[in-house]
């Protein structure tokens, strides 16, 4: 009886969340909505000619059909990240409505509060609530989610409904996300603790109390702190405030002192590519910079018209039919030049000395715009791994329902022609992080970084 009892009052909750979940959308609301993104990806879609033409369209005509039998404005709209997802760009998204966002939860199971993250491709708790510190220690893995391995669960479940530039992105953020549910869904784990112990977990998402995290997250724009032999650490932790800048301005008299400096970048995912710009114009004796080198799709209606009756042929010494041409194939661009940026005399103060900067996965966007800016620092060292390989000009969209979508418009390289989207900025020298060293609270590219600028 008290087994019934239990499973009556669950299934009521269930049922009662069920109709909490937005169903407002028409057939022909979710149909425009996919054909809104589709004309606009085929538009203004830099990446276009990357992408399988002819699978793309199949896909959305397979979706005309697909979006109409949806039960629920989330089913639609987790159809449309699906369909998002195939153009593998990480400045390319679609985001659910606010309502439906608001009942979904990724790191929230009642009494437990975790995060999961990517490490050496196992999925790795990260941060824990400390009262189940003990029970769930930091570094204690995930090996199954609901029978099956965590990557076929990542692979199955998880990555076709998310937007990357690069594979090992697309693991880390499938990875982030890969227990997100609405309140109320379950998920039966098989962990395996630090010390080897396996068990079984059983959690489901529901509100937390606890606020408590460990580690604590660094909500910091900027930190600065002394290391070894007057070695200066700062961390520049995103580009998304310019605030940072005036931060950075207020610790120049004390990080002029520093013989060496080690710039930490693997926090920053972006935000204003002139405040990166900024700021590295103190970390720096140049007076110009050159930045990515850019270009966007050009439309001209009567080009496209006149290259549809346009040979190959008739390209040949002939520029005007070339455009043509490329224009009927989406293949016509507008070059907008390289980036550039100019270091102005009123800078007084200066820090040139050897540095290192610290690069990841996560160090993304404009952040990447500044290690191109970056790229011709003699003094300036990459240490770490590859970063995300996404940034770009997202071209945003209202959809209906109240979701939104964002098309990249922007294609930046190198100055000189060298791809960096979807492969990542290298580093000059490659330090990973290891299940072990997170386990240990270990930095080794940190650790790294300090004893190469000994040698220095």
């Amino acid at each position: 009886m008290k087994k019934l009892l239990v499973f009556s009052i669950a299934l009521f909750c269930m049922q009662l969340f069920a109709q909490e979940i937005p169903n407002k959308l028409s057939k022909a609301e979710k149909v425009f909505g996919l054909s809104k993104f589709w004309q606009e990806v085929n538009y203004n879609f830099i990446y276009l000619n990357d992408i399988d033409r002819e699978e793309w369209d199949k896909l959305y005509q397979k979706m005309i059909v697909d979006v109409q039998e949806t039960k629920n404005d989330y089913e639609y709209y987790k159809l449309l990240t699906k369909f998002c997802a195939f153009l593998k760009d990480g400045h390319t998204n679609v985001y659910y409505p606010k309502e439906i966002g608001d009942l979904m939860y990724t790191t929230y199971f009642g009494d437990y509060r975790f995060y999961v993250e990517n490490i050496q491709n196992r999925a790795i708790i990260t941060r824990v609530n400390e009262s189940k510190l003990e029970e769930l220690p930091i570094g204690t893995e995930i090996l199954k989610v609901n029978g099956i391995s965590t990557q076929e669960h990542l692979d199955k479940n998880i990555k076709p409904y998310m937007s990357s530039s690069t594979d090992y992105g697309l693991q880390d953020i499938s990875t982030l996300y890969m227990l997100k549910g609405f309140v109320g869904t379950s998920y039966d784990l098989e962990i395996k603790l630090p010390n080897g112990t396996i068990k079984n977990l059983k959690v489901t998402h529901a509100d937390v109390k606890e606020e408590k995290i460990v580690p604590p997250f660094n909500q910091k724009l900027l930190e600065f702190k002394w290391l070894k032999k007057k070695t200066a650490y700062v961390a520049l932790n995103s580009f998304n405030d310019p605030k940072i800048i005036e931060e950075f301005k207020a610790i120049l008299p004390e990080l002029k002192k520093a013989k060496k400096l080690i710039i930490d970048t693997r926090e920053n995912g972006g935000g204003n590519s002139d405040t990166g710009l900024e700021i590295l114009k103190y970390l720096s004796n140049d007076t110009e910079f050159l930045g990515s080198k850019t270009r966007t799709r050009k439309h001209i209606a009567s080009y496209k018209a006149w290259g549809m009756w346009t040979k190959p042929k008739d390209t040949v010494n002939n520029e005007r039919k070339k455009d043509w041409f490329l224009a009927a194939n989406d293949n016509l661009m507008h070059d907008m030049g390289t980036m550039q940026g100019v270091s102005s005399s009123e800078i007084k103060t200066r820090v040139v000395v050897p540095t290192v900067v610290l690069i990841g996965h996560s160090t993304a966007s404009a952040a990447e715009d500044f290690l191109i800016y970056a790229d011709t620092q003699k003094h300036f060292t990459k240490i770490g791994a590859p970063t995300n390989g996404s940034t770009g000009q997202p071209l945003f969209m209202d959809l209906p329902g109240g979701g939104k979508a964002r098309v990249c418009t922007k294609e930046d390289t190198y100055p000189d022609g060298r791809k960096f989207v979807g492969v990542g900025i290298q580093p000059d020298i490659v330090v990973e992080t290891t299940v072990e060293s997170f386990i240990n609270n270990e930095d080794p590219v940190l650790d790294f970084a300090v004893k190469y600028l000994k040698k220095k």
